[in-house]
């Protein structure tokens, strides 16, 4: 018996996409000085932020998200 996939199949374009992606091997290259750069800015916000934020609010904020993970569990 034919085994039955769980993805839809491609059309041309993504097969053609995807086997010469395969024949090729690339990969993306991320630039350090730009990984670095995201990075510093993105501690940067979150501190500023969470200094920004009342206690209430943070507890509101971490309430909700505790509820979004329990639900998905």
């Amino acid at each position: 018996m034919r085994k039955r996939s769980s993805k839809p199949p491609l059309d041309e374009n993504e097969g053609a996409f995807e086997a010469v992606s395969k024949l090729t091997l690339e990969r993306r290259v991320k630039n350090p000085a730009a990984v670095a750069l995201g990075r510093l800015g993105g501690k940067k916000g979150g501190l500023a932020r969470a200094k920004k934020l009342s206690a209430k609010r943070r507890a509101e904020i971490a309430r909700k998200a505790a509820k979004v993970r329990w639900r998905a569990g």
